[in-house]
């Protein structure tokens, strides 16, 4: 396609290039392509007759290009229309300017619905000029002298005695008495190119005065109030989000408000893709003070230039990172691209090298542990609570079956005994329970699309909790008639009861979650009369609730049961009697369960009989020592060969000692002693070796595919199948595991839904790996401990009733009590140069551990002032390079 010469010639005027010099550039640069598809040569002779952020009239401007008034008119109408001009109706009569690239005509013609979906060009093109240009600002720009500002959040710098009154976001509102919002353009430039990171566009950007005239003329935005204006900016930052202004209208004067996140904005990726943090800060940083701070995590997650990481609070003998240094910066170094940091949306870190507490870390969900346990201690159960539900729904259940893999982890667990986490948690929880204390989560959006869950397990209702905190209309499909899946059905009531289930449940039903239970999907209704019901995604997490068989002769014998079956049967009220001798086959916690239950229903004798050692045995210490204490028998090493049947009834077992159960490598590879072999009479043998999944037909017609295991294949981060509005979670993914494991999957689940149904987003981009480690607990050096001893949980032995939870809760004074014996063992580290003083951190932080401090005290400069404070900069800065190298030779040669 021919170039259009004028065009160009405007783009280069744009750019302040004269012909034949260094700078002009051709038709392949961004700025000639974002004009390119909707900018005639007839337009661009108006254009070239305009200055830059100059203010004319079509009378003015006519005689100049040799045109009529009226066409002249249209054409600069058109324009405005397009994008590349404002107009505003000044003394009645329309004035017209341009503005610069950024921020300026690029964002306006992004804005432009129609044109930006018609021509893709505008929004790539928009994206590639900051690549293009972003390496030429590096070290130009003093603080607070870049195109864009940040503005921090004005609560962050409350009482701050050296506040100005252009870092106030209140000021630039009421300065002004039009405004409109729009449509982040930045965020339009992402979804169109498909890379858009889950943050969504509509009414994001405030514009003032006359931008806000302008957006409202030609339909970028809709008016709203100034009360309006300060709810969008209050819901920004309760969401996340960070305020920037474009910073060329001079000190303490912009003409819009942006609301970002440090996923998608263009300004911001000056920081983090370029690492040069000046050319978009604030005069402020954040600071930590560590005796505060508890690690709990928040300040991390919402930092939008990842400034901010966790650490370790302990001494070590080993180097511990306090604070995150750049031992060079654009100010003094030359900064290429090996400095730079292309992969920013998708390498984010949350901890630093040496490490944080190994609680939050060990729990596959991330939960804050540290932040719930000081909350707790100072009586903030209700914000213990929604703390711990940012990662997890259902603390009242986990508070009763969790693996404590925290409590593992927990360091003073190498001191003596570890924190008693989960009973801290589970004490939280109670008020839970308690339908007039219940925290139900404010809903964030209203995106409104229909989602279906296949599955009323802990991996699927996690999925439905946090969509709908965004606002998603989410149906719930279970087999079964009572809800919560291997919770409800596989549990038994003495460890985990119904009503306790049943009242977490009961929350996702306040948040609007609708239940459809006794519906097979696959059977009773399919995947595409749900389609064509109008759900745009599926979260199928069906779980593993089938019993898997042993492969010996006689197992299908009358009075061999599965037992996951067994389990279920007597958890849905079945009239379920056992009498006589029980043999259980398995040393999990499901085969504890299984034993634990044929004892109230009527079993004479439980013996359990599995592979492993006692060591070895994968169920948790405390469920094999509550099976001893009723008198089950636990046999250790030994095999089933066959099952024995007289009539087709079972009569006995036969088993062979085991001698190992792994081979070196650690793979499963049992061997026998075949000499040594003893039969077991047994009326009844329930059969606990593993759970499998029984797809049904639902996956009929669909790409999903099966592992060997019977497991969906999905990836590992996304959890999205071969067919793509298909993800899936919790044991039908991973295989049987506990229930916060499939707990974390539903709501990486979520994340992954909503960005699917939201028109150009990845699914990777701006997304957190959670990829946590701890700290070398070898290294720690611990003085001044309290020495209290763990508390213990009581149990109610006068309560006669077999199915009954005889476990107590602690009481206010064991709970505080315990909460004392936490180490504080992390802590956040802050990157100062990286962060650019948003205050969005301060607002997360329920410890007030985290601050803004005035670091800088420089102020925004006028379009028309810009090239000489850039010029010195530069010239200082070239200085600054040369001293640094000198310096550089004398430390090495030293």
């Amino acid at each position: 396609m021919a170039v259009k010469e004028k065009v160009l010639q405007f783009a280069n005027q744009v750019s302040r290039n004269k012909p034949g010099s260094r700078g002009w550039f051709g038709e392949n640069d961004a700025r000639y392509r974002i004009l390119e598809p909707v900018v005639t040569d007839e337009m661009a002779e108006v254009l070239l007759c305009m200055k830059i952020r100059t203010k004319t009239t079509a009378k003015e401007v006519a005689p100049l290009c040799n045109k009529s008034v009226e066409r002249c008119s249209e054409l600069l109408l058109e324009l405005a229309d397009i994008g590349v001009v404002f107009v505003n109706e000044i003394d009645g009569v329309d004035t017209f300017w341009y503005e610069t690239w950024v921020p300026g005509i690029m964002e306006m013609m992004v804005n432009h619905k129609e044109n930006v979906k018609k021509y893709p060009q505008i929004a790539k093109a928009f994206n590639d000029y900051g690549l293009e240009n972003g390496p030429n600002s590096i070290g130009g720009f003093p603080t607070g002298v870049g195109l864009m500002r940040v503005i921090p959040i004005e609560t962050a710098i409350d009482g701050e005695t050296r506040r100005a009154s252009y870092e106030e976001v209140s000021k630039y509102l009421n300065d002004n008495d039009i405004f409109s919002v729009s449509n982040c353009s930045c965020r339009t430039s992402r979804e169109i190119m498909g890379e858009g990171c889950g943050h969504l566009k509509e009414d994001m950007c405030i514009q003032l005065g006359h931008a806000a005239e302008y957006y409202i003329r030609t339909g970028r935005g809709r008016e709203i109030t100034r009360e309006e204006a300060f709810d969008i900016i209050k819901r920004a930052e309760e969401n996340g989000l960070m305020h920037q202004i474009p910073n060329l209208d001079g000190s303490g004067k912009t003409h819009a408000i942006c609301n970002c996140c440090g996923c998608s904005c263009f300004a911001l990726r000056t920081t983090t893709m370029f690492n040069n943090a000046d050319m978009s800060r604030s005069n402020y940083v954040s600071k930590v003070d560590k005796d505060k701070c508890v690690a709990c995590g928040e300040c991390v997650v919402n930092c939008p230039t990842n400034a901010l990481k966790l650490g370790q609070k302990l001494c070590s003998s080993k180097p511990v990172v306090e604070k995150i240094e750049m031992k060079s910066n654009p100010r003094n170094t030359e900064w290429g691209p090996e400095k730079w940091n292309p992969e920013y949306r998708t390498n984010r870190e949350d901890v630093v090298e040496s490490g944080t507490s190994p609680c939050k870390t060990a729990c596959p969900a991330h939960i804050a542990v540290q932040g719930y346990i000081k909350l707790a201690s100072q009586g903030r159960y209700k914000e213990a609570l929604e703390l711990i539900k940012k990662e997890n729904p259902f603390p009242a259940i986990c508070g009763r079956i969790c693996p404590r893999k925290c409590e593992s982890a927990c360091t003073r667990g190498d001191i003596d005994s570890p924190i008693a986490i989960d009973e801290i948690k589970k004490f939280i929880a109670e008020q839970d329970l308690n339908a007039d204390n219940r925290f139900v989560p404010k809903k964030r959006h209203e995106y409104g699309k229909k989602i279906a869950i296949v599955g009323g397990g802990p991996a699927g209702l996690s999925c439905a909790y946090y969509l709908s905190i965004d606002g998603y209309k989410v149906t719930v499909f279970e087999k079964q008639e009572a809800l919560g899946g291997m919770l409800t059905l596989g549990i038994p009531s003495f460890r985990l009861e119904k009503e306790v289930v049943n009242a977490e449940i009961e929350i996702l039903r306040e948040m609007g979650v609708e239940f459809k239970t006794g519906v097979e999907v696959g059977k009773d209704i399919t995947l595409d009369q749900l389609r064509s019901e109008g759900y745009e995604a599926f979260y199928i997490a069906i779980g593993a609730q089938a019993g898997r068989k042993l492969g010996i002769e006689g197992e299908y014998a009358k009075g061999v049961i599965p037992g996951v079956e067994f389990v279920r049967d007597v958890n849905l009220g079945e009239d379920v009697k056992l009498n006589g001798n029980v043999v259980v086959i398995g040393g999990g916690n499901v085969a504890i369960d299984v034993a634990r239950n044929a004892t109230r229903v009527g079993a004479n004798t439980v013996n359990m009989f599995c592979l492993e050692n006692r060591e070895q045995m994968p169920a948790l210490e405390e469920e094999i020592e509550e099976a001893l204490e009723e008198n089950i028998v636990i046999n250790n090493s030994w095999g089933p060969t066959r099952i024995l049947s007289s009539n087709g009834r079972v009569t006995g077992v036969e088993f062979r000692k085991c001698l190992s159960v792994f081979d070196e490598s650690g793979k499963f590879s049992p061997k026998f002693d075949d000499n040594d072999v003893k039969v077991v009479d047994a009326d009844y043998v329930l059969i606990s070796v593993g759970q499998s999944i029984d797809w049904g037909t639902i996956l009929e017609g669909s790409k999903v595919e099966l592992n060997p295991n019977n497991t969906v294949k999905a990836d590992g981060f996304t959890y999205q199948t071969d067919e793509p509005d298909i993800f899936v979670g919790g044991d039908s993914y991973t295989g049987p595991r506990f229930a916060i494991d499939a707990i974390a999957a539903g709501k990486e689940g979520a994340i992954s839904i909503h960005r699917f149904v939201q028109p150009g987003q990845s699914l990777v981009n701006g997304r957190d790996r959670k990829d946590y480690h701890e700290f070398d607990k070898n290294a720690l050096q611990i003085e001044g401990y309290d020495n209290t001893p763990r508390q213990s949980v009581k149990h109610d032995h006068e309560n006669k009733d077999a199915f009954k939870d005889v476990r107590l809760t602690f009481t206010e004074e064991q709970m505080k009590k315990e909460t004392e014996r936490c180490l504080g063992c992390g802590a956040t580290v802050v990157n100062e140069f990286m962060c650019v003083g948003c205050g969005q951190c301060t607002t997360k932080c329920k410890f007030d551990a985290i601050s803004l401090v005035r670091a800088y005290d420089c102020e925004g400069v006028e379009y028309e002032k810009v090239k000489p404070v850039v010029v010195k900069t530069t010239i200082k800065r070239k200085g600054r390079i040369i001293a640094k190298k000198v310096k550089d030779v004398f430390v090495k040669e030293d």
